[in-house]
């Protein structure tokens, strides 16, 4: 979802970094062979990352969704040199598209895969994250930030993807089996409501917030 004119939309990413060429790479060869290619990041959303990224500088990343991989290469772009990122995925048939890519990039010592429920995965890390991505089941975003808030250093950043859902956190009639909606207007509310960080929501694509730990 485009929240201003397609064509300044297409200005702001005419204008903004380039993709690098094996993201573009990876961009194709999930448009044709994974399903629901539009979970990729895709480019200019991946460049947002990849800023984010490049000014936290963080040592420990944490990942919650790998999908194919794409925003898992573009926040370590900024990890530092002894940095690691922690990706977690619920679908094991993505694994091997997955590390090819992070092979590819010269960075898959550095990426370490997590194959199953986040919920249990993450309480066995101990690490301290400097930044967290959160881009997975969005009925579970409140439980993800319950675990991660106490794992997150101070200053550490918590980025959450979708939290706008095509602009239906508005709709005040969503389906009685529209579970992710009522979830996510519940988690913007904690994000906004929580003493532990500070929060934006900046309208980029499907809305990415960043949230910072005191």
């Amino acid at each position: 979802m485009h929240f201003i004119p397609d064509e300044l939309d297409d200005y702001v990413v005419k204008h903004s970094e380039d993709e690098p060429e094996l993201l573009q790479q990876l961009n194709r060869e999930t448009y044709q062979k994974i399903l629901q290619p539009r979970m990729l990041s895709g480019h200019y959303q991946g460049r947002v990352l990849s800023m984010i990224s490049k000014l936290a500088r963080p040592k420990n990343i944490l990942e919650i969704g790998t999908y194919t991989g794409y925003s898992a290469l573009c926040l370590a772009e900024g990890m530092q040199k002894n940095g690691v990122l922690h990706t977690i995925d619920i679908n094991e048939e993505l694994i091997d598209f997955q590390r090819k890519y992070f092979e590819k990039s010269g960075l898959g010592n550095q990426i370490h895969q997590h194959l199953g429920d986040a919920l249990d995965i993450i309480p066995e890390l101990d690490i301290g994250f400097d930044l967290v991505f959160i881009d997975a089941d969005k009925d579970n975003y409140a439980n993800y930030f319950n675990i991660i808030i106490d794992k997150l250093n101070p200053g550490g950043i918590i980025l959450s993807d979708n939290v706008l859902w095509s602009g239906k956190i508005l709709d005040k009639t969503f389906k009685k089996d529209d579970t992710s909606t009522p979830a996510l207007i519940a988690y913007n509310a904690i994000l906004k409501n929580d003493k532990r960080v500070e929060t934006v929501v900046l309208p980029i694509r499907d809305g990415l917030t960043i949230s910072r730990k005191l």
